[in-house]
């Protein structure tokens, strides 16, 4: 088991198969890459997901940029090593022509970035994105059956504040004979662009709390999962969260082939040379080396 100096056992996998992507979201943290080098090919991704899972980890998680502008992502999804579980993020604007070869692949889940149902708002914060291929996109992940969806709602002050009960509506018509989709509302994490955007998800938390029929905290992060008869809502909280780092299960790898400890700083273990037993005491020194952000 891969268990750090803080008693916190790693269980989940995100491998960033790509840093490039068709949007430019004003708030995009490139998954905490800066200046990253050559991708990774299929086979070197497959090895480096079979190594964390040879060492306990149970899910994995594939990651951009946008992972499905890869046009060998089916393969690399086939080639992953058998996770109780792998997903993937993406921005949708692709998944309509994706879905069911995704699924056929071996893919469970994907989380899908929508952070308002407004066109106009949608093309200002990704730089010029088309609502309705995301919108698309999510229809067809349903059909396919990639669910349950995560739909990650970024709250931003101003911008779409007031359409969190819309979405959550939204992410409820879906879900007739079973959980289909499930809103993720997130905390912005500023950066100069967004800095006068912020707003503290405690607001919508509180509200949730008063209508919701039943509350799960789960393992990772001790995040809050609010049941209520509008839809399942949970809220991810990441900035000067001591229960989110504390209970942190989850470790990074880039693009380019570094273990990052965390996304909030740039620490990171290079294994983009390393393999069999080599690439496993790198990893073994990676989890030595985490430490909370917040503590």
């Amino acid at each position: 088991m891969l268990t750090d100096p803080f008693g916190r056992t790693v269980k989940n996998l995100r491998i960033s198969v790509t840093n490039r992507c068709n949007l430019n979201c004003i708030y995009c943290h490139r998954e905490g890459e800066s200046n990253p080098g050559k991708e990774m090919s299929a086979e070197r991704i497959a090895e480096i997901a079979k190594a964390f899972y040879d060492l306990g980890v149970k899910k994995l998680k594939l990651t951009g940029g946008e992972p499905l502008l890869r046009e060998d992502i089916c393969e690399i999804i086939s080639m992953m090593p058998n996770f109780e579980e792998i997903s993937l993020t993406t921005n949708g604007t692709l998944l309509k022509d994706l879905a069911f070869d995704l699924k056929e692949s071996g893919l469970d889940r994907v989380n899908i970035s929508l952070d308002t149902l407004n066109a106009d708002i949608y093309s200002y914060l990704t730089g010029g994105g088309k609502l309705q291929n995301v919108l698309e996109g999510i229809r067809c992940a349903v059909e396919a059956n990639l669910t349950p969806i995560k739909l990650n709602m970024v709250l931003m002050k101003n911008l779409n504040e007031f359409e969190v009960f819309k979405m959550l509506n939204f992410t409820n018509s879906f879900n007739k004979e079973k959980t289909n989709v499930i809103l993720q509302l997130i905390e912005l994490i500023p950066n100069t662009k967004t800095k006068d955007l912020y707003l503290d998800p405690e607001i919508f938390e509180e509200e949730f709390a008063k209508i919701a029929m039943a509350v799960k905290i789960r393992d990772m992060h001790k995040r809050k999962q609010f049941f209520t008869s509008l839809g399942i809502v949970e809220i991810v909280k990441p900035l000067d969260n001591t229960e989110f780092c504390m209970h942190c299960n989850r470790i990074r790898v880039t693009s380019d082939g570094k273990i990052k400890l965390c996304l909030m700083n740039k620490e990171t273990v290079d294994i983009s040379n390393l393999s069999g037993n080599e690439l496993k005491k790198a990893i073994f020194e990676a989890i030595r080396l985490r430490k909370p952000f917040f503590r």
